[in-house]
């Protein structure tokens, strides 16, 4: 792949946006176009009213994502080196990009689906922890090895790994630093479902669609309770469940739904 092609693939289809991850001579690692990309993407996915699900992804059969680019990324954020292309220069002029673009922090209510097509180690695992549910292909691999080189995770796996699997199995992944086969880590409850290569997309576009099919308002409402009630006492938990519900019973929705239920159709979901 020559530097003149895409480091990320958009496409739409059906309410849904796949994105690949477009570097698979360089481990589909983040460039700063790659950033730049995804995180212009996750806002236009966020603030369109016709798209429903995302889907990430990375080309080819052996990486999913090994993270900042070494040689291009990272070197430029330590100021290792100088801004070189329009991509270096867009990145470096709103370094938020690099963390919308991870989806750290990121405030992203709409569901999001990794299909996951090969190693996932460093900030690969990073991005699968941040999105809502994940396919593996039976081969990929999970990890978060930054430790060996005394680094850390600091794309959000502190913070969310021990909040998504058991204490202990985040912990040695975390510190220990050893990689992690996708049965291993569906096991663990990292994963949602591991299939065939040749069957990952199909699974994920399957779970797309049944979230495409749902009630896009009831969707967002249930990540964004999920998110926002998440560390809370039990008492501020519940107002927040109280607030996005109020919102989607009072909504269009809400009443298309049981209308359609009974008179035997597919609801005609507008997202209000």
């Amino acid at each position: 792949m020559s530097e003149s092609e895409s480091h990320l693939l958009v496409e739409k289809r059906d309410g849904i946006m796949i994105l690949t991850m477009n570097r698979p001579a360089a481990k589909n690692s983040l460039s700063p176009q790659m950033l730049v990309k995804l995180a212009a993407a996750w806002h236009e996915y966020r603030d369109s009213g016709d798209l429903r699900v995302a889907i990430l992804t990375g080309a080819g059969d052996e990486d999913f994502c090994a993270g900042g680019d070494l040689k291009l990324t990272m070197p430029l954020i330590t100021g290792a080196r100088k801004p070189e292309d329009e991509w270096d220069e867009r990145l470096m002029g709103d370094l938020q990009q690099f963390l919308d673009g991870i989806l750290r922090g990121f405030e992203l209510y709409k569901p999001v689906i990794a299909a996951v097509n090969g190693r996932a180690l460093g900030g690969g695992t990073e991005m699968t922890n941040a999105v809502d549910l994940r396919v593996a292909a039976e081969h990929a691999i999970f990890g978060t090895p930054e430790v060996k080189v005394g680094l850390l995770p600091g794309g959000g796996s502190l913070t969310r790994l021990p909040r998504q699997i058991p204490y202990c199995k985040a912990m040695e992944m975390l510190m220990i630093g050893e990689s992690f086969s996708a049965r291993e880590a569906l096991e663990m409850g990292l994963l949602n479902y591991v299939v065939p290569a040749q069957q990952l997309m199909d699974k994920a576009l399957e779970l797309a669609g049944k979230l495409a099919a749902n009630g896009p308002l009831a969707v967002q409402k249930v990540k964004e309770g999920v998110m926002r009630s998440s560390g809370l006492p039990l008492e501020q938990a519940y107002q927040v469940e109280n607030e996005v519900s109020a919102v989607v019973m009072q909504s269009k929705d809400a009443r298309e739904g049981p209308r359609a239920f009974k008179e035997k159709r597919k609801p005609n979901f507008i997202g209000e």
